[in-house]
């Protein structure tokens, strides 16, 4: 199958299954001598993996990271770095039954459609848990970009119809709490409603909130190669997102000009915005404000309750899913829209070095 890169300096190519030997990722073009460890990865796989919490699927994965290539002596070398995670906790018989038929909300008959054959355990390529890659490429990435001032913060803006108080932020909270909302009083109402979701036999969706600080002005390219466009490609090929916005996003279309346009204005010497309506990115180029985006998650596929669907055969059938699954997915995606922003802005970081003379005069001719 093609489709499995992302990036253009910075690539990343992700490959594995829920329920093959492992998952991992190659990341090739990452620069040298970036200070980096394996517990600098791990901290960012620890935030994803399942059985942490009782909001999320049962499997237990220790998903340790272990790195093949590209770091020597706590430091990245230039060359491919190749991370591999071995899946040590797989129920392949958990999935045999559903070798017939078509989950509703999943990818099964789609996969048959174009591939006329599928890995039924767990999804295959098309599970959530191909995300450990792209979380390991995102902790490299992230490395880079803390070198460069460059942060980014993701957490859950909110689960069902809660939504977080952002004046009563809280950043310790989005790593303290199972619903990685950083407001505890709503991941207290969050945690309560997907406690009645479970006995519901039914899942939940939300929205993941991602803030970029430090980003200077003149990052992206105009016409193809918008950074609001790379960023919208990234997140939305994360499985169950099924929106993105940025900035103002869906809401602008009530707007009126007047009230939408950010003011410009000189603050301490320099050019910046007397607000954000537009969220750090203008014509597709960024213009050195806080980046914000938001994604929408969408409910668990995978719920106990009876569904209609048909078998392969064409028969219409009622399925009851059984497996191991996540009751919202929201929480443990947090760190992966995070991570693929990571990936998306370094490499247009990278790409933008050849945007003028005076900087690769500088590179090359050094007074």
């Amino acid at each position: 199958m093609a489709g499995s890169s992302f990036g253009t300096i910075f690539k990343i190519t992700t490959w594995g299954e829920s329920h093959g030997a492992g998952l991992g990722v190659v990341v090739d073009g990452c620069p040298a001598d970036i200070p980096l460890q394996a517990s600098d990865i791990q901290k960012f796989l620890d935030r994803r993996k399942p059985g942490q919490t009782k909001i999320s699927t049962p499997r237990k994965e220790a998903d340790e990271v272990e790195i093949l290539s590209g770091i020597f002596e706590g430091r990245t070398t230039g060359t491919p770095i190749s991370m591999l995670v071995r899946n040590t906790s797989q129920k392949s018989n958990d999935y045999s039954e559903i070798s017939s038929y078509y989950r509703p909300g999943h990818a099964d008959y789609t996969f048959d459609a174009k591939y006329g054959f599928r890995d039924y355990r767990g999804g295959g390529r098309s599970s959530g848990r191909e995300t450990v890659g792209r979380v390991a490429a995102g902790a490299v990435a992230s490395a880079a970009l803390k070198q460069l001032g460059i942060g980014i913060l993701a957490y859950a803006k909110s689960i069902g119809d809660i939504d977080a108080d952002m004046d009563a932020f809280d950043v310790s909270a989005i790593l303290e709490t199972p619903t990685c909302m950083p407001d505890r009083k709503a991941s207290q109402k969050a945690e309560a409603y997907l406690e009645s979701c479970k006995k519901d036999l039914d899942s939940a969706g939300g929205v993941i909130e991602c803030r970029v600080t430090g980003l200077p002005a003149g990052i992206g390219d105009p016409v193809f190669e918008k950074l609001d466009a790379n960023l919208s490609k990234a997140i939305m090929s994360v499985g169950a997102i099924k929106a993105i916005e940025i900035g103002d996003g869906c809401q602008v279309c009530r707007a009126t000009g007047s009230k939408n346009n950010d003011a410009f204005c000189i603050k301490d010497g320099k050019i910046t915005k007397k607000t954000n309506h537009a969220g750090g990115i203008l014509g597709g180029i960024s213009d050195g404000s806080d980046l914000l985006l938001r994604a929408y998650v969408k409910p668990t596929p995978s719920i106990f309750s009876a569904q209609e669907t048909v078998s392969q055969s064409g028969e219409e059938i009622t399925v009851n899913i059984k497996g191991r699954h996540d009751p919202i997915i929201v929480p443990r995606a947090v760190v992966v829209v995070e991570a693929m922003t990571a990936v998306t802005i370094f490499d247009a970081l990278l790409l933008n070095m050849t945007a003028r003379m005076d900087a690769v005069r500088k590179f090359y001719l050094p007074e």
